[in-house]
């Protein structure tokens, strides 16, 4: 079975597998006070050009944005998101748990805009509730979205001008942010001096596990750990994490995962284009949301899989095809093939 689920479900890149076997008789600190997240922290800081950031290696998303929100939130605030954001939709009411509420507003192709901030936040909004309403204070954006969308560098110093008008905190999941990187003119410099804290995915790059949390913000770094180990995100073995992200950051290996992955979206994307499919949206990442005939979907099955993302009609169903730094050209040469000649005969 080939799988286009999702970009986590193979284990990790052999560089990382090698590491862990030859450090495994090692020994080292517990709780990330380790050499290797020191070094991991060391060329990340040096790679967002910002030697004041704090960083903390975490073990998965939902977990990351959860201890952000209880971090650097007071009990009445809340978070605003696009309606798609992974944290309204695929986090079971994670940052509710930590007593936050989630303001959805519509967005634009997966983005959050600077009109959406302005209607949760503006004079419209506030001279009629005022403190009976929770208060906006921190913007949670993806790069790349939960539908592939990506910000650009423009897009983001909007958003971080409307966060500074309305006293907003400016938070990016960074969950797949190696795909972001290679399709979008937002770097990590640039992400660093934009946002208040995001956090660079390790689970979806290439990692067994890990998000590395970066807090540029330094009011926001104070006491960051005590919450952290409060609820539940210091890992004992950190330098499990802190490995990782030494050998992703060393010699360009996460960006390199970005760069595969896309790349082979982009020969899936042109191919089933030729062929005449549609996409609900034009994603240039390594996510594809196309829309399929039920009939040939039912024909695939037995040799791929993917997730089922909506119902288009009653013939035709929108799915999303996702690559990723273990995705095999030939692989994807095999689902055009079939495709083309289901198409063909069909």
């Amino acid at each position: 079975m080939i799988s286009f689920v999702n970009d986590y479900s193979e284990n990790a890149c052999p560089e990382i597998l090698d590491a862990l076997i030859k450090t495994n008789y090692e020994g080292n600190p517990a709780y990330s006070n380790d050499e290797h997240s020191r070094i991991a922290s060391d060329y990340i800081k040096k790679k967002i050009q910002c030697v004041s950031a704090e960083v903390q290696i975490l073990m998965g998303g939902t977990q990351t944005n959860l201890i952000a929100s209880a971090a650097f939130l007071r009990p009445h605030e809340a978070v605003i998101a696009v309606h798609t954001g992974h944290i309204c939709v695929h986090e079971t009411g994670a940052i509710e748990s930590t007593g936050h509420k989630c303001i959805e507003v519509n967005g634009y192709e997966g983005k959050v805009t600077p009109l959406d901030v302005e209607k949760v936040c503006g004079p419209q909004h506030w001279d009629h509730a005022g403190i009976l309403t929770v208060k906006p204070r921190m913007v949670y954006i993806s790069q790349s979205t939960e539908v592939g969308t990506v910000y650009s560098a423009a897009e983001l110093r909007s958003l971080r001008d409307i966060c500074d008008k309305y006293d907003l905190l400016l938070f990016c999941d960074g969950a797949r942010l190696s795909s972001a990187l290679d399709c979008s003119d937002v770097t990590m410099p640039i992400l660093a001096s934009l946002c208040d804290a995001f956090y660079i995915g390790g689970t979806k790059n290439g990692a067994l596990f890990g998000e590395a949390m970066v807090i540029v913000n330094t009011a926001l770094q104070q006491e960051f750990r005590f919450i952290a180990k409060q609820r539940g995100g210091m890992l004992a073995k950190g330098w499990l994490l802190g490995l990782q992200f030494e050998i992703l950051m060393k010699d360009g290996l996460f960006e390199k995962c970005g760069i595969h992955a896309n790349r082979m979206a982009h020969i899936l994307k042109k191919e089933l284009t030729r062929i005449g499919i549609k996409f609900t949206i034009d994603s240039p990442s390594n996510q594809l949301f196309p829309i399929l005939p039920n009939a040939i979907l039912e024909l695939l099955k037995s040799d791929f899989a993917w997730e089922v993302i909506s119902t288009i009609d009653d013939s035709h169903t929108e799915i999303r095809l996702v690559t990723s730094w273990a995705t095999k050209e030939k692989d994807v040469r095999f689902f055009i093939e079939k495709l083309e000649g289901l198409y063909i005969n069909v």
